[in-house]
């Protein structure tokens, strides 16, 4: 089934490449701010979300490529608003990246190039692995979570829905991280982090919302 893009900026530039790694057909991309051009990196430009109408859930199937913007529920909001209207977002994995064949991938996640990951874990869908990043075994990464670039998950580590893993974070083995929370770049998570806080700094600092600890 051929794909169409939803969404035009930096992350969008990464899923047309890897989906070209692969071979897929891409048919368009959905962006409102293309409206007034007709070719984007070589795929026509359909117009803003409501092109769909005129491509139903048994003929395309969607990209998600709405980047992770912490603190904003849109990539999530367009994953369940056409999921519930009946389209698909197949998972999509990079050719260069390296997968154990134990893994799960839910529906919607990407994997990115260099990514590698371990035995026995589970990405949830609409998720995020991106480039170069590493997931070793064991890992339970729930729905709506970005991993980006360089970060790393040794064994065991649980990440709860919606949480964003910045570039170059660690997160050690065994640590368990609430929904929502916020791992700043190139922080090490030697603690378990509740819902809702964020991690930022070296050496880490811990916020709450009016506070820091």
């Amino acid at each position: 089934m051929p794909f169409v893009l939803l969404g035009a900026g930096g992350h969008a530039k990464v899923l047309l490449a890897l989906l070209r790694a692969i071979g897929a057909e891409v048919v368009g991309v959905c962006d409102p701010g293309l409206q007034a051009a007709s070719d984007w990196r070589g795929v026509r430009v359909l117009g803003d979300d409501a092109a769909l109408d005129s491509l139903p859930p048994d003929r395309v199937a969607l990209v998600n490529a709405i980047g992770q913007v912490v603190g904003s529920p849109r990539r999530m909001e367009v994953f369940e608003h056409f999921s519930a209207r009946g389209y698909r977002f197949p998972a999509l994995v990079h050719p260069a990246a390296w997968v154990d064949e134990s893994v799960v991938v839910h529906e919607g996640a990407q994997i990115m190039a260099g990514a590698v990951i371990q035995p026995d874990t589970v990405i949830g869908a609409n998720s995020v692995i991106n480039t170069g990043a590493r997931v070793d075994h064991d890992c339970i990464i729930a729905s709506h979570v970005h991993i980006a670039p360089a970060a790393v998950l040794c064994g065991g580590v649980s990440i709860a829905a919606g949480t964003f893993v910045g570039a170059g974070a660690t997160v050690i083995q065994g640590i368990s991280i609430g929904e929502h929370a916020v791992v700043g770049a190139g922080s090490t998570v030697i603690r378990n982090l509740p819902a809702g806080h964020v991690l930022v700094g070296s050496p880490v600092r811990k916020h709450l919302p009016g506070k820091q600890v």
